[in-house]
């Protein structure tokens, strides 16, 4: 190996030059697996609507033991992994690590304790994908390709871990959606009932975005934020509300961008490729000009 070659490895080893960026695991403590977080996600998707994911010849006499299998597989998987995200902060020292199991599979059992209501939750953003698209012929077809509902699926298993203090797994499960699918959604956003995105390639939701009750989107529509503002030392300070709030029974339209704290009232209609940057009032239809 040459000199030149040699020379480069050094610079690329040098610790200085990467401290920020580089993670040093604990010994015996693994990093998040995303191919182990696709696997629950897959699992939770089969247990919240079984015969559309996983095993499809589950019936009304097998549904007990598919069910069964599938919490037991998850409760062992999901607890490795919030342990790995729990001893992946920064914070947590390999003396706390060791004694984290338990914590871990108590998070992950609150978790499955979960499962019915994020059901409740997506049985009615199905109900509305179905009943605000004419070309959905049944709930079938919009379980099984509608890429909103995968997304909506994930970032409701993402939300309600993040609310059980698990960390960073619940970004990585949004993202993962957001490769599949993209739609991006933050898992720290507030999302109600009957919530559809329809085609929904391009959206963008915010980590502080509140979205009331039936509300629906088009592709492309951004909930973000305006500049941040900043500490006495220049940086951006996390943590505030940042998202706009939207209300319930709202339509929002492609390609349109709504910024900063900014509230959308109840029963407002915003129309495609607007910039909103201002309270919107309940009941009002924003247009473009003709």
């Amino acid at each position: 190996m040459n000199k030149k070659i040699l020379d480069t490895i050094d610079r690329l080893a040098d610790l200085e030059s990467f401290k920020n960026i580089c993670h040093q695991q604990n010994q015996n403590n693994p990093n998040p697996s995303v191919e182990i977080l696709n696997e629950i996600v897959q699992l939770t998707r089969a247990i919240l609507f079984p015969g559309y994911f996983g095993d499809a010849d589950v019936n009304s006499r097998t549904m007990l033991y598919h069910i069964g299998v599938n919490v037991d597989r998850l409760l062992i998987l999901l607890s490795s992994q919030i342990k790995a995200g729990l001893c992946f902060d920064s914070r947590a020292e390999n003396s706390v690590c060791s004694q984290l199991d338990a914590t871990a599979n108590e998070i992950a059992a609150a978790f499955i304790d979960q499962l019915p209501a994020i059901r409740e939750n997506l049985h009615t953003d199905v109900i509305a994908a179905y009943n605000g698209d004419p070309a959905a012929k049944s709930y079938g077809e919009v379980i099984f390709c509608y890429p909103s509902i995968r997304a909506i699926c994930n970032y409701r298993i993402a939300n309600t871990l993040l609310k059980l203090n698990v960390p960073l797994i619940p970004r990585i499960i949004t993202e993962m959606a957001h490769s599949e699918t993209g739609i991006d959604i933050h898992p720290g956003a507030t999302i109600g009932n009957y919530f559809t995105i329809d085609h929904g390639t391009g959206v963008v939701i915010g980590e502080t975005a509140i979205i009331g009750n039936n509300v629906k989107m088009y592709q492309g529509v951004t909930l973000g934020a305006r500049s941040f503002p900043l500490d006495q030392n220049g940086n951006p300070i996390k943590g505030i509300q940042r998202h706009p709030c939207i209300g319930n029974n709202v339509i929002i339209y492609s390609n349109s961008t709504i910024l900063g704290t900014i509230k959308v009232g109840d029963d407002a209609v915003i129309g495609g490729n607007l910039w909103v940057d201002a309270d919107v009032p309940a009941g009002a239809k924003l247009v473009q000009k003709k």
